[in-house]
């Protein structure tokens, strides 16, 4: 969402020079995907370590907890800093991104991967400090209100403004409609896609390697559902007590656009769990999005082909909550060098920094084992099962049962327990990761699971206890 864009504005021109561009960079990758099928087949055991990073989507509060639209000057104090470049605005003046820093993922690469965020939050937080405001990690902000979510709160970039009016014209001017039944109902009609800045996330990155993306991809997608189980954190909206994790409707009815012509309102939408396993490559994901989705921002960059930077915009305004990237670095000279990365995005943002971490040693741990082990998960649970499972997690959370590959009818507590974390301690030892931090931050998962407490959970005790307090 971050890439800044010059024009707002487009002409039918516009959009058919940059069909051009996306064709001719499809075309690069589909060669290097098949160049690289070929390579790992001769050269199967030469596998590099993958590597890791976050994303988070923070909020920034004032002194009676309401947002604080100041996202524009804080970046300014942040100028000259050495965090500078990796802090951005995000969609509402009241949000930031802030971008980790890459490890390897092996060691003490969790460790690492908390001081990086310890070290960026404490950047940001003096920051927040002087301009009388408090940062705050959660899925979403429960103060938020509908006057909030106005054009005029919108960061003052190009991109975001003319995503706005891409998306409106997408739905030929239709208003987007908020619908969410959960333990309450909330009904709600929008006129722009402010909506969006209600879900704030922590993103996972995965470089992952190339002969084994497709299982890595797949297994994602599987353990979607009991991730977002033990990481919910995003219980109210607007007053509203809703799913365990409102994020995920929230986003998907925000940005409420699908494919072409008469799919723009049918079952193809731009923010979805997906439509499918990825049989052969994850080129069958960026095939899809050339084929299924009208180009939103049509922003022609004075680059090579081999930069990839038109496919890059558009695959970044399709969001599947496992979306695929392909991305080029320059080494040797000119010459590109290509990796596939995993950006899962099923986690909310907060409630700790050390719970974020949990929350990545979980993930990375289980999505490792399940991709390599001899058994091919998504042989045994169908996609329907898989998305089904996703869903019914976001809205009940730990407290939901689900379909698992044995077919059986399991409580999600009960699969993590006995089967997801022995599987993330395998799968975090293969990668060598040190055996302390194994125990540590897979303990706090093992401990929030018995407990039955993730952030939806504490947030709701905590109203329900105040509102016992002040009947009092």
């Amino acid at each position: 969402m971050g890439q800044e864009i010059t024009h707002r504005h487009f002409k039918k021109s516009d959009f058919d020079r940059y069909r051009n561009k996306l064709d001719a960079e499809l075309a690069l990758m589909k060669n290097w995907f098949e160049k690289k099928s070929h390579e790992q087949k001769e050269n199967y055991s030469q596998q590099s370590l993958p590597t890791i990073g976050f994303e988070l989507e923070i909020c920034l509060m004032d002194h009676k907890g309401e947002p604080a639209c100041l996202n524009d000057v804080f970046l300014q104090r942040l100028k000259n800093t050495p965090i500078e470049k990796q802090i951005s605005l995000e969609l509402a003046q009241f949000n930031l991104e802030l971008n980790s820093l890459v490890f390897k993922l092996t060691g003490k690469a969790l460790q690492n991967l908390e001081k990086e965020f310890e070290r960026l939050w404490l950047a940001c937080s003096i920051v927040a400090e002087e301009l009388n405001c408090k940062l705050l990690m959660i899925g979403c902000l429960p103060s938020l209100q509908e006057e909030h979510l106005k054009l005029r709160n919108m960061s003052p970039m190009t991109r975001y403004a003319a995503l706005n009016e891409q998306v409106l014209r997408s739905r030929k001017g239709r208003p987007i409609e908020l619908d969410i039944q959960g333990r309450e109902t909330l009904k709600s009609i929008h006129q722009d896609v402010m909506l969006e800045s209600v879900a704030t996330s922590f993103q996972l990155h995965l470089q992952m390697p190339f002969s084994q993306s497709v299982r890595y991809y797949n297994a994602a997608i599987i353990l979607s559902a009991p991730i977002v189980a033990v990481s919910a954190n995003s219980p109210f909206l607007f007053g509203k007590a809703l799913w365990c994790e409102t994020r995920i409707p929230v986003f998907e009815q925000a940005v409420s656009v699908g494919g072409f012509d008469g799919a723009v309102f049918g079952p193809i939408k731009r923010v979805s769990f997906g439509s499918g396993y990825a049989k052969e490559s994850l080129l069958e994901c960026f095939e899809e999005n050339n084929e299924h989705y009208p180009i939103l921002l049509p922003e022609i960059f004075s680059t090579e082909v081999e930069d990839l930077a038109h496919l890059s915009l558009h695959n970044g305004t399709v969001w599947r909550w496992n979306r695929p990237l392909v991305t080029a670095t320059n080494k040797n000279g000119n010459k590109r060098e290509y990796h596939v990365r995993l950006e899962h995005r099923v986690i909310p943002a907060g409630p700790t920094i050390v719970d974020s971490i949990a929350n990545a040693a979980f993930f990375y741990g289980a999505v490792t084992a399940m991709a390599n082990q001899y058994i091919i998960s998504e042989q045994q649970l169908a996609f329907v099962q898989a998305k089904e499972n996703f869903y019914l997690a976001a809205k009940q959370g730990l407290k939901g049962k689900v379909i698992w590959l044995s077919g059986q009818h399991i409580p999600l507590k009960a699969l993590i327990l006995d089967y997801l974390l022995p599987m993330a301690k395998d799968g975090l030892s293969q990668l060598s990761i040190a055996r302390e931090d194994i125990d540590y931050y897979l303990g706090i998962i093992e401990q929030r699971t018995i407990n039955g407490q993730n952030g939806a959970v504490w947030q709701r005790r905590y109203v329900e206890n105040m509102a016992k307090i002040c009947k009092h």
